[in-house]
């Protein structure tokens, strides 16, 4: 059914107010979306900060009137409204919609991501079948695809591979179908472990061959190749745990940085690792190199 979406442009400190005057007239749902392609990083903990210019969209059943809703917030808020505008929406499949922008992408020379809903564009290749579910990790992004292709470009067989903050489990299926004998796979998110064990019997993955843990109860392990895809900050905090699962001559790939954190990961990770040049992509970087003897 169609939707009437209200729209105003607001600053971060009249986020509340709006918010809690349109659910009490009747909003069926309350979305921000920045004004402005203005990037947030890394929030501190337990904060939830807003773009400088914001733009607040509310649904409200089709029959609704705009006139209406805009005369209640005045009188909620006792002010003139900020910039607004009403238009009437067509409902549609959203997880349809994202399905269909989702296709098949291929890393390095061997490694294709298919979703799972697609035909492999190159049956010989090495196809990973993949549906994320609530997971992160597509290869749509610039981290996970820099680390798809180092992956690609190493010679995995018979190799032992721990993915920290593993998501959807595509950087560990990806070691797995490129040659490594077993991987463990380790994430915050119970969902992202089970998203992570769903799409390894998606692609044929033996039980036995990856082993999902929370990371409080990661056994002690030192892999031949640990990949880790999360944030800077924790990167940095983690540096002595994740260089001690990575026995003396292994390999180390990290990403979900930005540019201007490269460095500051590097150093914490100089000490331990022969360090590669760092790869950059669309303002995000890999770290990578080998565990020092």
């Amino acid at each position: 059914m169609p939707w009437l979406q209200v729209r105003l442009a607001i600053g971060p400190e009249q986020a509340e107010t709006y918010e809690d005057a349109l659910l009490e007239i009747g909003a069926v749902s309350v979305t921000f979306m920045d004004a402005e392609d203005q990037p947030i990083f890394e929030p501190d903990l337990n904060t939830t900060p807003l773009w400088s210019h914001t733009h607040l969209l509310a649904l409200f059943e089709a029959d609704t009137a705009a006139d209406a809703v805009f005369a209640h917030l005045r009188l909620l808020t006792g002010s003139e409204l900020p910039e607004h505008h009403a238009e009437v929406i067509e409902d549609q499949d959203w997880e349809r919609s994202w399905m269909d922008n989702f296709q098949p992408m291929r890393f390095g020379r061997r490694l294709w991501i298919v979703p799972s809903w697609h035909e492999a564009p190159e049956p010989g290749a090495v196809n990973l079948l993949l549906d994320p579910g609530l997971a992160f990790g597509t290869g749509t992004h610039p981290t996970t695809a820099l680390c798809l292709e180092w992956l690609d470009g190493q010679a995995l067989a018979g190799t032992r591979v721990l993915d920290f903050g593993c998501g959807s489990g595509i950087l560990a299926i990806a070691a797995l179908l490129l040659g490594a004998d077993e991987a463990v796979g380790t994430d915050i998110d119970v969902q992202a472990l089970e998203a992570s064990r769903d799409n390894a019997g998606r692609n044929g993955i033996a039980e036995q061959r990856l082993a999902l843990y929370l990371p409080q109860d990661l056994p002690p392990m030192q892999a031949d190749v640990l990949v880790a895809n999360i944030l800077a900050g924790p990167l940095v905090s983690l540096a002595p745990e994740l260089a001690s699962n990575v026995r003396p001559g292994g390999l180390l790939a990290l990403s979900g940085i930005l540019a201007e954190q490269g460095e500051e990961v590097a150093a914490a990770y100089a000490d331990a690792f022969e360090l590669d040049p760092i790869a950059e992509r669309d303002g995000w970087v890999r770290i990578s190199g080998r565990r020092r003897a």
